[in-house]
């Protein structure tokens, strides 16, 4: 008997629902796209490109806008002999200075056995191979930084890049940046020419909400899955969830793919508002797992004293030092040396930009100043059953934690 063997059950086709699909139109974009179009129109007019700063949440069209109205530039752009057009992509998320950027795009634009090194180069020289390789290229070319925030204090090349023609760099060639950021401040960190260069047109793109996402999963569900399998109540419940979260496609579509994927792996004919439910569950506990992989044992023990608290008074707001407090017993109960205040606030910072806690600024005016207030913003159970399975409770009472929760209603 064969180990594997096909299931076809459920999924006619579940490469629909991943995340490098390119659909043939995008759902719920198009006022986003009527305007995207107009900022790339002077490329198929044979002008100079406008630079183009695209900003919203995780999920909600910007990379796959960009992709989608791209493929059509260079298709369209066929039929007239005057344009040529190349598009670069990068995603700068392991790319966070100029000169890694740099060397990245040099070796993008050069074949396989001219790769140079990711280090060893001054950075001149390396804006001179790049130079080199844009103006052999020749025409239109549109470089699209994905996660630009990335690259961090260091960056030059986006001041660079876009005034390589105006500074006699290149000759042959015009470059546009097409820069993509989750980080709605990240304009406000540029360096001012860098700020005027980079968004010379911005555009927004807002969560979805559950109408728009139920559309969008209706479209792919009816490619995805085999007749009649899907229950009713199923894509509108993943577009809710997603909607009330954080209102990302690549978030509802990840759900609907994990219930299939439950009911494929159940044996089950059908699948239903459990499995969803199911699902969320699952990937909740997944993405606090994977966030936390890179944290030290001090930014676990920041968590649980959030967890703590907030179960020890759960209507009560959290401010930092009611954290710090509960965190220094933690540290002293496991034998570890107990963080100052500014590195315990470092964990607090951290643990609210991996989406783990929600942190909300007060302003009480000269009486009470500025502060934050904290809460967990992940399921309870999922960040409880994380903090067991790193074994923190060899070292501490997390049952005892967990009927407390469960006493107070929190689980």
């Amino acid at each position: 008997m064969a180990l594997f063997e096909r299931s076809e059950e459920i999924f006619d086709n579940e490469n629909v629902l991943h995340d490098d699909y390119q659909p043939q139109s995008l759902e719920e974009r198009d006022s986003e796209i009527e305007q995207f179009t107009g900022y790339l129109q002077p490329v198929i007019n044979g002008a100079q490109p406008r630079n183009i700063f695209l900003y919203g949440k995780t999920g909600v069209g910007k990379t796959a806008a960009t992709k989608y109205l791209l493929h059509h530039l260079e298709e369209d752009s066929e039929q007239y002999d005057d344009v040529t057009i190349t598009t670069v992509y990068l995603n700068c998320e392991d790319l966070t200075s100029s000169y890694r950027v740099a060397v990245a795009l040099v070796n993008k634009l050069r074949d396989p056995e001219e790769q140079i090194s990711r280090t060893g180069y001054p950075l001149n020289a390396v804006y001179e191979m790049l130079w080199d390789k844009l103006d052999e290229l020749g025409g239109t070319i549109l470089i699209v930084l994905d996660e630009v925030d990335y690259i961090g204090d260091d960056d030059s090349i986006l001041y660079q890049l876009p005034r390589a023609r105006s500074n006699g760099k290149i000759e042959n060639s015009r470059v546009g940046i097409i820069g993509i950021s989750n980080d709605f401040k990240y304009r406000e960190k540029l360096d001012p020419r860098v700020e005027d260069t980079l968004c010379e047109r911005e555009l927004h793109f807002p969560p979805y909400d559950a109408t728009d996402l139920q559309n969008i999963l209706s479209k792919r569900a009816n490619h995805a899955f085999k007749g009649d399998v899907l229950d009713g109540d199923v894509v509108p419940l993943c577009a809710a969830f997603a909607a009330q979260d954080k209102g990302s496609a690549r978030q509802a579509l990840d759900l609907l793919l994990e219930a299939g994927d439950l009911a494929r792996r159940e044996s089950d004919p059908v699948v239903t508002e459990n499995h969803v439910r199911d699902a969320k569950q699952l990937l909740e506990k997944q993405r606090i797992e994977e966030s936390m992989k890179e944290l030290t044992s001090h930014g676990h023990l920041t968590l649980l004293a959030v967890v703590a608290s907030t179960v020890a008074d759960p209507e009560a707001p959290l401010q930092k030092q009611t954290i710090y407090e509960q965190y220094q017993d933690l540290a002293k109960a496991t034998d570890r040396d107990v963080l100052g205040g500014r590195a315990f606030h470092n964990h607090l910072a951290e643990l609210s930009m991996l989406g783990i806690l929600d942190r909300a600024k007060r302003n009480e005016g000269r009486a009470g100043g500025i502060y934050y207030e904290y809460e967990v913003d992940v399921p309870l159970e999922a960040a409880l059953s994380t903090l067991e399975n790193l074994h923190m409770s060899d070292e501490l009472d997390l049952d005892s934690l967990r009927q407390n929760a469960q006493e107070n209603g929190l689980l």
